[in-house]
């Protein structure tokens, strides 16, 4: 029987005003590994309570090879997770590329990484961290006609990204469950012309243009009573000139420089300031998205 394992990359989605549009791969990774056999699932390395048929890996194989007129038999999955879960660093993303993928290789690579967005954004509701952890770098999606819609855009090379990673999880359906069903006019045109200056801002590595356009106004203020000492930090982060915004739904915070010593600055001053046990966790921007690391 073959076997392979498959690498991705966690990510990050909004980054400020991007809401449900802008994501980034981020250098931490989980890995996968799938082996068909004749009958039978097995899954292995995470949690009793996801290692059913829900599990998000083996959906997202399942409903790959019924893309491909391909009869699931069975199956052994592997999960070595380094992402964390319900930290808003693309867990359920990692898992549904994942998946996808180690399908499409064990059958001939037929489907294209277009093709397997598609199937995974069906099944996750939007493309933010499908995008990157397909894809790598810097990414801004949409829907089309039901179908994703992905492009690139450059990063300056001097940005260091440092999460801020609590000791506590925060489920993305509640973090949803928060935000307004409408938004004003107003609100909608400040996010649009922020995003644009966030973008922009990531090219060229500006400083005071990414601090000035990460601000938001259609999730952030809505979800940041979920995060404890949320105000405190981002007081303490905006000290420090760096930008800050929430990462995907949270609880992981983000701190976006081009200063090499923040982290340690980090690391000084959050136990002062917060009671919760904050993981100061340098990042790199990962360019290349989920790919096989063995083959058998």
């Amino acid at each position: 029987m073959k076997k392979v394992t498959i690498r991705v990359p966690a990510t990050t989605a909004n980054l400020g005003p991007g809401f449900d549009a802008f994501g980034c791969a981020l250098g931490l990774y989980t890995d996968v590994t799938f082996e068909e056999t004749p009958f039978g699932l097995e899954i292995t390395g995470c949690d009793e309570a996801y290692a059913g048929p829900d599990n998000l890996a083996y959906t997202s194989f399942c409903a790959v090879m019924a893309s491909l007129s391909e009869e699931v038999k069975g199956v052994k999955i592997h999960i070595d997770a380094q992402i964390p879960i319900a930290r808003g660093l693309g867990s359920s993303a990692a898992l549904l590329v994942a998946g996808a993928m180690g399908a499409n290789v064990l059958h001939g690579n037929k489907m294209s990484t277009q093709g397997l967005l598609n199937i995974t954004n069906a099944m996750e509701g939007h493309p933010d961290n499908l995008a990157p952890a397909f894809y790598g770098g810097l990414t801004a999606s949409m829907v089309d006609n039901g179908l994703p819609v992905t492009v690139n855009f450059p990063l300056h090379p001097d940005w260091e990204i440092i999460a801020l990673i609590p000791d506590f999880d925060l489920p993305t359906a509640k973090s949803r469950s928060v935000l307004p069903t409408q938004v004003s006019r107003a609100d909608a045109i400040y996010n649009v012309a922020h995003g644009a200056m966030v973008l922009k801002a990531f090219e060229l590595g500006d400083e005071k243009l990414m601090r000035n356009g990460m601000q938001d106004k259609l999730h952030q203020n809505y979800r940041r009573h979920l995060i404890e000492d949320y105000d405190r930090i981002e007081a303490m982060i905006r000290t420090t000139g760096a930008a800050f915004c929430l990462s995907g739904a949270g609880p992981t915070l983000l701190c976006i420089t081009r200063n090499k010593n923040l982290r340690q600055l980090l690391e000084e001053k959050l136990p002062k300031i917060t009671k919760a046990n904050w993981q100061v966790m340098p990042l790199h921007v990962e360019f290349q998205g989920a790919r096989i690391i063995a083959e058998e």
